[in-house]
């Protein structure tokens, strides 16, 4: 029998994201940006694709060719008719392939796709079946043979030459006895590795360099065909841009994927952040380093949504609550910002998310010197919170009965909560200590001292370091969990509740909730360890286990977990959490974790920092709580995660119309194949030319 955290079940829950009322009420010169900005994301999100792994391009690719010659209705017939049962039709993919139109029509094709992906598609050999590092697992933000040590030389070179790892992939080779690094920089231009600039480009750093007796290479042209037409279709967003801000927030987004430069997306997003309390929202680029073994490289993704008015007033409050709210939080005066630059924070409606998933709520720039000094923005995705974290009562787990009515009601609610707070005032919150190029601090070394030791700051971040070069493989999910320990912290705060709408009982009920809901959480997130590797796949699931063990360890009753039998005879566990002792007990125990946590970030305390966050992380069977037996039941008694079928806008004439699907398997295939309706095959022929150039690469 296959581990179940390798396949999905064929009854897996599959929602549509409704957009449509809001796009109804924008304006045609808004459906025309909207439009363009989409088509920009979707194309730029065809990138992850060739920042997973090896196959994903052709996996793409032959689903693509399958389903737009057959819908799946079709399908299914010419599976029945060749004596398929319907089980078989849906996990059988090469019978599947084989009686396909698409076969008939073009079978060494087909056969050839086939070859090229179906291999490493059913591996569950253990470098092949995750995400990672050298012997850790398959990435291809790094070639086959690159290590931990070959990512924390290229982090050095980087730093070296103040450039970021953002849009990069490294590529390792011997070169007449040396040792030769490539750093491909993400850009529709392809001149190699040209030292001159371009027009338009500002300094290039693209060249050939030595360094620790290696060679390393800059170049430009990662994803050249994709990134020429996101620059395209943001030219054409430009055109119907509602005011200056966000005309040069394109253009700089549009020569940051031109010529690879990270500063134009920096400086894209300065404008970004002046663009205050758009209709339509949107963000592109290398964002989120969830997926990067080594913490450092962006993976693609772009968002276009329309703001939902009356959520984000309440957002509103808890921004312009912001200057009092944060005194509250458990660490010295002299460890938060000097001054909270007061962000937008809107409640939007998704029309487009092109990347791997969609959150339900996001705080960027993730530029640490922009983050610090100029300000960011929080977005939280409503229409994703209506049908994500909605819960069947029979599908809830480890829970007691009597917990279960309270969770259905009020996870939607805390959730909404534990999202504001985690996106503004967890991400937006904390000082990073830094001396400057010039030999300046910008905190007083002397009279700052560490409420942890009692003495002077003695570590600090120095030139061009930043949160992820420093803590690299560490720093998403820390921070992530930083976040969510602030949520957790300030929704025991009355203001914060009531700017919510929730009131006494109410509001008590809700507080328990999030509670829970974490500590839920935090045991749900073993199905992303991975006990071979002894390493975590996913950063927000490391997270909340390590709350968990924070709040485990509290003691006095606050939370107990215990391993039982379930009704139907197999191996189940038990959460219960002591709402009495939440304010007290809980309170004091994340307080002093999370101060923890924010004067090891301030202080750029890696070593501090790795010691505090992998002891929690731990996985093992020893201890109070066995949970490498807990991660097996967890496993036995998983409910996969729900997927999201997205709505296409076509343009007709001066006007554009939305295009809705439903939400089911079908719906969301059919949203794919007509996702690119003028140039499907040209984009095909591009992602299959991609992975082939890189192939010998992954060896």
């Amino acid at each position: 029998m296959v581990d179940s955290q390798y396949y999905l079940p064929n009854d897996i829950g599959i929602s549509a994201l409704d957009c449509a009322e809001a796009f109804r009420l924008l304006s045609p010169k808004e459906q025309l940006y909207s439009h363009y900005l989409s088509r920009s994301a979707w194309y730029g999100g065809l990138v992850v694709l060739l920042q997973t792994s090896p196959e994903s391009a052709s996996i793409y690719v032959l689903l693509q060719r399958l389903f737009r010659k057959q819908p799946p209705a079709q399908l299914e017939n010419v599976a029945t008719a060749a004596g398929l049962t319907p089980e078989e039709y849906q996990e059988k993919l090469k019978a599947l392939v084989w009686q396909s139109q698409a076969f008939h029509d073009s079978p060494s094709e087909m056969e050839a796709l086939w070859d090229s992906c179906s291999t490493l598609l059913f591996s569950l050999a253990d470098r092949q079946k995750q995400l990672g590092l050298g012997d850790k697992g398959i990435t291809s933000y790094f070639s086959g043979n690159c290590f931990l040590e070959d990512a924390e030389l290229a982090q050095r070179f980087l730093d070296s030459k103040n450039l970021s790892a953002y849009n990069t992939r490294l590529f390792k080779k011997k070169s007449e006895g040396k040792t030769c690094y490539e750093v491909r920089l993400a850009s529709a231009v392809e001149n190699g590795e040209t030292g001159t600039s371009l027009d338009g480009e500002g300094e290039t750093r693209c060249g050939q360099y030595d360094f620790e007796d290696c060679v390393f290479t800059v170049s430009r042209g990662d994803y050249a065909p994709l990134m020429k037409k996101v620059s395209e279709n943001l030219e054409k967003a430009k055109d119907h841009a509602a005011n200056e801000n966000q005309k040069r927030m394109l253009e700089e987004y549009a020569r940051s994927f031109t010529y690879g430069s990270v500063e134009a997306h920096k400086e894209g997003s300065r404008f970004w952040i002046k663009d205050k309390g758009p209709i339509v929202e949107s963000y592109i680029g290398f964002i989120e380093s969830y997926r990067d073994p080594f913490g450092s490289r962006g993976e693609f993704e772009g968002f276009v949504a329309v703001v939902n008015k009356a959520m984000s007033e309440r957002f509103a409050k808890l921004v312009s609550s912001a200057e009092v709210l944060l005194p509250d939080l458990p660490w010295p005066k002299e460890f938060e910002k000097d001054r909270f630059l007061l962000p937008d924070f809107t409640s939007l409606d998704v029309l487009t998310f092109a990347g791997s998933g969609i959150p339900a709520g996001i705080n960027i720039p993730n530029y640490d010197d922009i983050r610090q000094s100029e300000g960011f923005k929080n977005v939280s995705l409503g229409n994703v919170l209506a049908v994500a974290y909605a819960t069947q009562k029979d599908k809830l787990t480890f829970l007691d009965e009597d917990d279960k009515d309270a969770y259905i009601k009020w996870k939607g609610p805390s959730f909404e909560v534990q999202v504001g707070l985690h996106e503004l005032l967890g991400h937006g919150s904390g000082k990073l200590f830094v001396q400057d190029e010039k030999g300046t601090f910008n905190f007083e070394q002397d009279n700052v001292l560490n409420p942890e030791t009692g003495e002077k700051i003695t570590t600090w971040y120095k030139g061009n370091e930043t949160w992820d070069s420093k803590f690299s493989t560490i720093s998403c999910s820390y921070e992530e969990c930083r976040a969510e320990c602030v949520g957790l912290y300030l929704c025991l705060n009355k203001q914060v509740l009531s700017i919510f709408g929730h009131e006494g009982e109410d509001a008590e009920e809700l507080v328990y909730i999030n509670w829970l809901n974490m500590v839920r959480a935090g045991l749900l997130g073993l199905e992303f360890y991975t006990p071979e590797s002894h390493s975590w796949r996913q950063a927000h699931m490391q997270a909340r286990f390590v709350i968990l063990r924070v709040l485990l360890e509290a003691g006095e009753g606050l939370v107990t977990l215990k391993e039982c039998t379930g009704k139907d005879g197999r191996p189940d566990a038990l959460m219960t959490l002591d709402r009495s002792k939440i304010h007290t007990v809980g309170k004091a125990a994340i307080g002093r974790f999370l101060c923890k946590l924010q004067v090891i970030k301030s202080t750029a305390d890696v070593e501090g920092g790795r010691a505090l966050y992998e002891g929690y992380s731990a996985v093992s069977d020893s201890g109070s709580h066995n949970f490498l037996r807990l991660r097996e039941t967890v496993l036995l008694r998983k409910e996969a995660r729900k997927m999201f079928v997205q709505a296409n806008t076509t343009v007709k004439g001066d006007s554009v119309d939305l295009v809705e699907y439903e939400g089911s398997a079908a719906g969301l295939i059919r949203s794919f194949t007509e996702r690119f309706p003028d140039d499907a095959e040209e984009v095909e022929a591009h992602l299959l030319e991609l992975a082939e150039r890189d192939a010998p690469c992954w060896c």
